[in-house]
């Protein structure tokens, strides 16, 4: 399975400004500093996010950005589409007319890591930013 550091770096940048907007803008500074993450690298992310509507942001002194939804409206599916990521459990390109190893015909595997993936995003579909901060509260003991 590959989901790069982009869609697990925007998972954790929103689930982030979800537990610490509190009616206020957050600034991707404070994000970096608490999740790890460049300021660089979450410039390109918010940009993206804020193009597909899941976030807004202010400018001035208290500038920074905040979500466009609630956070039970946000699925974790649409911030992984989002910053253009993609779940792959298999090489090829499922449409494609080649087969998995260049070859005309499909992997003997290929329906089956094909069925994971389709599993893998029905996972991410179902689950919402304020489901990934639940799970962050029951774990931490609050």
């Amino acid at each position: 399975m590959k989901l790069t550091s982009k869609g697990r770096y925007a998972v954790m940048a929103m689930a982030d400004l979800a537990k610490n907007e509190d009616s206020r803008p957050v600034s991707l500074k404070e994000i970096s500093l608490r999740q790890g993450i460049s300021i660089f690298y979450l410039e390109q992310l918010f940009l993206k996010l804020k193009l597909n509507g899941l976030v807004y942001s202010t400018r001035g002194s208290r500038g920074g950005y905040v979500l466009s939804k609630s956070p039970d409206q946000i699925k974790l599916s649409s911030i992984i589409s989002a910053v253009n990521e993609e779940v792959k459990t298999i090489k090829c390109n499922k449409n494609s007319k080649k087969g998995c190893n260049g070859k005309f015909a499909k992997c003997i595997t290929h329906s089956l890591w094909n069925e994971l993936s389709t599993h893998i995003n029905l996972f991410f579909d179902g689950k919402s930013l304020e489901d990934v901060l639940s799970k962050e509260k029951n774990f931490q003991g609050e």
